[in-house]
């Protein structure tokens, strides 16, 4: 694969498909965002799978509402939520326009734009935790509602692409339950991490009783 296809951006069609198979083929693909100081780029390394109105653990379960109207939209476009009243998470849009599936990028090696990031990450210990969870990749990224229904399919000037860059090789992708997900979706293996890689965020299981933000995990229902 040249390095001139690496850096095209994903095509549509690439996203509108079964969420269970974007989701795995998203990882080692690059993620571009475009700011005024300059690009930020982060290759995936952990996402986690939605699907919507057939999964309780999605933000679209219960049906259309003002703030998640973007996923029942075309894929192929972010869908930005603020939780906790604290931190924003980044997904995907993808399958057939009205079903409402996404993934979660749950977290990213920086690979380009590393001073932009660790502005935004000042108490990130390392290079590796810059995008260590969805909360971090969102703010290394400084993503917010803003760029909530944006394309990501777009042209070099768009705030937020994805590249085509060098998907994961398949024997080191592996899949368990999402992170901190309970009820009747609490052990839906559709979380995927490339294996071994030291950007991907601790698993943690569902602790109802605990409900405190916490930057390191991130919140994880789309």
């Amino acid at each position: 694969m040249s390095a001139d296809h690496d850096r095209k951006p994903l095509p549509r069609d690439f996203f509108d498909r079964p969420v269970l198979e974007v989701a795995p083929d998203l990882l080692g693909r690059v993620l571009v965002r475009t700011t005024e100081d300059g690009p930020i780029e982060v290759r995936l390394t952990e996402v986690e799978a939605y699907a919507g109105r057939i999964d309780p653990g999605s933000h679209a379960y219960r049906g259309r509402t003002e703030r998640n109207a973007v996923m029942f939209g075309p894929p192929g476009h972010a869908y930005v939520y603020f939780t906790y009243g604290m931190w924003h998470c980044l997904n995907l849009v993808c399958d057939a326009e009205g079903t409402a599936s996404g993934v979660l990028l749950r977290a990213g090696e920086v690979l380009a734009g590393h001073e932009h990031a660790r502005r935004r990450r000042p108490k990130a210990r390392g290079d590796n935790e810059l995008a260590k969870g969805p909360a971090r990749l969102a703010t290394a990224l400084g993503v917010d509602r803003a760029l909530n229904g944006t394309d990501v399919c777009g042209d070099e000037d768009a705030p937020l692409r994805i590249l085509t860059g060098a998907p994961a090789p398949s024997d080191r992708v592996r899949n368990g339950p999402r992170t901190g997900v309970g009820g009747e979706g609490a052990l839906h293996p559709w979380r995927y991490w490339i294996t071994g890689d030291p950007s991907v965020s601790p698993y943690r299981a569902h602790q109802p009783r605990r409900r405190r933000a916490r930057l390191d995990a991130g919140p994880t229902e789309v």
